[in-house]
This record gives structure tokens, C-alpha cells and sequence, in this order.
């Protein structure tokens, strides 16, 4: 049995992983689609060994489809998706525009599958930062109960997309020449820089990526007494984000009781040997399907918190995966 499955922006970076997914995983597809905005109408995508024409993104031709990958923009989603859903194509959204609709779950296959029985056609994927984190935490939440989490995170350009993975590289380019960078995706130069600011300035001077964080943990993990702290950062490197996280729990833990907790959680891999200078870097994630953790250290002064270094590609796990697996999911 196959089924018909979309990919709504497939020219993306997003939507060309998450052809490549579908491939790797061998989904039982009987019909593979690609949609994309008018002007990629025409063109070809890769699905294995296939080549795909792209058609236009719109109800009548997603709809044909029994399952829609979405990574097309909020706007977009919020304009297409309901009228599709409505016609009984069960959409899977990566972007923000229903994270937080109280009648669409919020689901990261690891963490709370048991979400996806009460869908209504429409099922949200996570921010990419909060997914990493969450995967990571999660373990240890369900064994000693978290209490606090403050995470800063060092995010790769590709979260923006293709243009912001142009300007990262002809930017350094511009910089190791001495020629003047002119930025028109991020507000400042970033090669060779770090910005604290990703998405829009909301109250409190917190960012929409920050505030993403602390709203998705709690409907996630279904648990609004916890205490998140984020600060969101932009980093010149092209795949993979990184969080230096603190974690207090409610009660206490030895430091070999987390080892032998995140050896064994579903997709988690630890990498932590400070002597041999091992330890989990976005050089070496690209492409890889699990969350790495490292970096495992006890508080200095909190006996029931733990610091932890956690490492994932945001465009795989962070996006494209955590689709996929979602999929897999209800297909199951």
C-alpha cells in the first residue's frame, strides 16, 4: 500500500531535505508531489533517482494528496493549509502559523506521540531550537521533573533559508577580500559576528524565537510550571544549531544516573569525552538524523542542576525529520 504524499515548498532547503527523507526512509508512497510558489512552477526537484516537476502551491492540486509536508512560510501556510485540510489532505506545518492553535498538536514523535490521536487534519512541527532542546531534556524531565531551564542558543544561517546561506558565504568572501558588506537578510554583517536577534523584537525585549521556546516547551511537555529563560543568537555557520543549556530539576540526580539516561533516550547520541576532547560541534552534524550531547557537567553551586551542551542539524531534526517521523507516525 502507498500513499500520495506533498511536499508543499519543495524548492526550499527545508523541502529538498525533506524529499531526500521521504527517499531515505522508504515511506510507501504510491504518488510523490512537489509544490512551490508560481515562480518555481516549471521547474524540477530531486526525489532519489527521479526528477519531479514542481507545480503551483494551491488547494486544488495540494489537495490530491493524502498527506502534505508543508515548509512554505507562515503567511502561506495560514492562507492554503485549513482550505486543504478541509478537503481531507492531512497536513503536516513547519512553520509558526499553528504551534500555538489550541486545536492543533504540537508534536515531537520522541516526546508525545499520543498528541497526534487528537488531530483535526492540521499537526504543527516545532521550532527547530525547542525540538533539539526538548529531545535532549526530555529523558531527564520524566525521571526528575524540570524546574527551570535557562539555554542560549548559537543558530545556524540556514534557519533563514537559502538567501541567508548566500549572504553568509559572500559575506565572508567580501570580508577576507576587505570589501565592504552590504547585509540585506540579517540586520548586520554576519560573517566573522554573532547577533543576538533572530525573528522580531516582541514585550520585554524578548524575541519571537526566544518567546517560540518557552510557549512550545510548555504545550509540549505539557507542563506551563516550567521556567524558561532563552537567549536566541545567529552564528556565520551555514547548518547545525547549538545550546548551552542549564537545566534545574526538582530532585536530585548523580551525574552517572543522566549518563545512563541519555545513552539509552530515543534519538540522543552523547558525545563526552573532555580528556580526548570529544564533544558534539555543528561541523560534524550536518547531515545526521540525532540530537548530540556533551559537555555533561553539575552545577557548581545548584545540586539539582546539570549543565549540557547540545548539538543537532537544524534543517534534519530541527525541520525536516521530526516531519517525516511525524508521518511515520500516523501511517504507522
Amino acid at each position: 500500500m502507498g500513499y500520495k504524499i506533498a511536499v508543499v515548498g519543495a524548492t526550499g532547503v527545508v523541502g529538498q531535505e525533506m524529499l531526500k527523507i521521504l527517499w531515505e526512509r522508504k515511506i510507501p508512497i504510491s504518488e510523490i508531489y512537489a509544490f512551490a510558489s508560481e515562480k518555481s512552477e516549471g521547474t524540477h526537484v530531486n526525489f532519489g533517482e527521479e526528477k519531479i516537476k514542481v507545480e503551483k502551491a494551491d488547494v486544488s492540486n495540494i489537495s490530491k494528496a493524502d498527506f502534505a509536508l508543508f515548509s512554505i512560510g507562515e503567511d502561506i501556510s495560514l492562507e492554503l493549509a485549513p482550505k486543504v485540510a478541509q478537503k481531507g489532505t492531512i497536513i503536516i506545518d513547519n512553520s509558526n502559523a499553528f504551534r500555538m492553535d489550541p486545536n492543533v498538536p504540537l508534536v515531537i514523535p520522541e516526546i508525545n506521540p499520543e498528541d497526534l490521536n487528537n488531530h483535526k487534519n492540521i499537526i504543527a512541527n516545532p521550532n527547530c531550537s525547542t525540538i533539539q532542546m526538548l529531545v535532549a531534556l526530555n529523558p531527564l524531565h520524566k525521571k526528575w521533573k524540570l524546574k527551570r531551564i535557562f539555554v542560549a542558543t548559537y543558530q545556524s544561517v540556514s534557519g533563514k533559508g537559502k538567501d541567508a546561506i548566500n549572504e553568509l558565504l559572500q559575506s565572508t568572501e567580501a570580508y577576507l577580500k576587505g570589501q565592504d558588506i552590504s547585509p540585506t537578510v540579517f540586520p548586520y554583517p554576519i560573517a566573522f559576528n554573532l547577533i543576538p536577534h533572530i525573528d522580531s523584537f516582541e514585550e520585554g525585549n524578548y524575541t519571537r524565537e526566544e518567546i517560540k521556546m518557552v510557549r512550545e516547551t510548555h504545550k509540549i511537555l505539557h507542563d506551563s510550571s516550567i521556567k524558561v529563560s532563552p537567549t536566541c543568537v545567529r552564528a556565520p555557520i551555514i547548518r547545525g544549531h547549538s545550546e548551552a543549556i542549564l537545566a534545574e530539576f526538582e530532585r536530585e540526580f548523580t551525574l552517572k544516573e543522566v549518563y545512563e539516561t541519555l545513552e539509552k533516550a530515543p534519538g540522543v547520541k552523547v558525545i563526552d569525552n573532555p580528556k580526548e576532547k570529544k564533544y558534539p560541534m555543528p561541523f560534524y552534524c550536518n547531515g545526521k538524523d540525532d540530537v548530540f550531547v556533551g559537555r555533561l557537567r553539575e552545577d557548581l553551586f545548584e545540586p539539582k542542576a546539570i549543565n549540557i551542551w547540545v548539538v543537532s542539524d537544524n534543517i534534519r531534526k530541527g525541520a525536516a525529520l521530526n516531519a517525516v517521523q511525524i508521518l511515520e507516525r500516523l501511517i504507522m
